[in-house]
């Protein structure tokens, strides 16, 4: 057990973005999260949203897929795998390919440095947008 990261409970607001995050596979923004959850939590702020969703990004419950400075959005799925994104319409799509570690090992070899993982993205027009 890790000693130096704080141990987290599973909250009401928390169990229920994670509900809501495994129950799609859009990758949603924070801001279509918030909108589910207020539907069975309406009290519940933006900004707690965001909190949450940092916690549950930290406890390895989640993964968030960054773009930049504009947004980022959250995959359910915290296992690394590879995504495809369209330039047209904005969908973010799962890519059904294993992860190629070995990749990791030519690069530590190459670099002499150590791995822990890599992100591997595309991008184009997806099947309703071509």
């Amino acid at each position: 057990m890790d000693e130096s990261k704080p141990k987290r409970r599973m909250t009401k607001q928390r169990k229920k973005i994670l509900d809501v995050l495994r129950s799609t596979t859009s990758h949603p923004t924070a801001d279509w999260i918030y909108e589910q959850v207020k539907e069975e939590i309406p009290n519940i702020s933006l900004g707690t949203v965001y909190r949450n969703l940092n916690v549950l990004k930290e406890m390895g419950k989640i993964m968030e897929l960054n773009y930049g400075s504009s947004y980022s959005r959250f995959d359910g799925n915290p296992e690394n795998h590879y995504h495809f994104t369209c330039l047209k319409c904005g969908r973010v799509l799962d890519v059904d390919e294993p992860i190629h570690v070995e990749i990791n090992q030519g690069i530590e070899e190459k670099m002499e440095c150590d791995i822990d993982y890599h992100r591997m993205e595309f991008f184009g027009l997806c099947s309703e947008c071509n």
